[in-house]
Order: structure tokens, then C-alpha cells, then sequence
């Protein structure tokens, strides 16, 4: 802490920016009512405008234009990224053999491969 200290008192606008990013976190963390998240996510949104770190203004622009998906998250606390990540697997999958020739056998090979890694995974657990 002594050292984020040292670096704080140097560049305050660096501890803003922590700030505002631990804050974001925060509202993931810890709000369960997707109301309060709404406000909670428009108050900061308010900040980061206010802050003017051209850095956040992905986060921020992401954060406007699917605020609606992103509040869905607050009703069951649960996101897509395990359909991101067999995504991930299934384009690995395809540039290992640089592209598809046959559908139907790249189909095929696909569930033996991952369905087995399925299977396994739930008798290991």
C-alpha cells in the first residue's frame, strides 16, 4: 500500500482512474438488485464523463449503448462466458486445420473431442 501511496501523491490523476475502475468493480461485486445497479452504473458513468480519461471511454461507451445486457447480469449473477470460451475453443478447433472443408465432419469431430472432455470433466468432479 506504501508504494500505491508514493505513486498516488506523483500522479493523482492515476489514483482517480484506479478509483473509478475499483468502483466498477464494486458495483459487480456487491449489487444483487438490477435498480440499483442501473443507478449505481449511471452514477458512474457520470464520474467517468466528469474525469475526462479518454482511457475509460470504451469501458464507458460499452457501458451506454448495452446497458440493457448488462443489467441482465444483476438478476441471476450470470454472464455468457462459458459460451465465450467453447467459442474460443471451437475457432482454435477450426484454425488448427486452417478452415473447414467438410461442415459435417468438423461437426463430428468437434463433439467426439469436447464431448468426451465433457464427460470427463464431470466424473473427475
Amino acid at each position: 500500500m506504501h508504494r500505491a501511496e508514493l505513486l498516488f501523491d506523483r500522479y493523482p490523476r492515476l489514483e482517480k482512474a484506479y478509483e473509478l475502475s475499483r468502483e466498477l468493480a464494486y458495483i459487480y461485486q456487491s449489487t444483487k438488485n438490477k435498480g440499483v445497479a442501473f443507478t449505481r452504473l449511471a452514477r458512474w458513468y457520470d464520474k467517468v464523463e466528469k474525469a475526462g480519461f479518454k482511457s475509460f471511454n470504451t469501458v464507458s461507451r460499452t457501458v451506454q449503448n448495452h446497458y440493457r445486457n448488462i443489467l441482465n447480469f444483476f438478476d441471476k449473477r450470470s454472464t455468457n462466458a462459458s459460451a465465450e470460451s467453447f467459442n474460443t475453443k471451437i475457432k482454435a478447433f477450426r484454425a488448427q486445420f486452417r478452415g473447414v472443408r467438410n461442415v459435417g465432419f468438423f461437426l463430428f469431430r468437434l463433439s467426439n473431442i469436447y464431448a468426451r472432455n465433457i464427460i470427463t470433466h464431470r466424473n473427475i468432479a
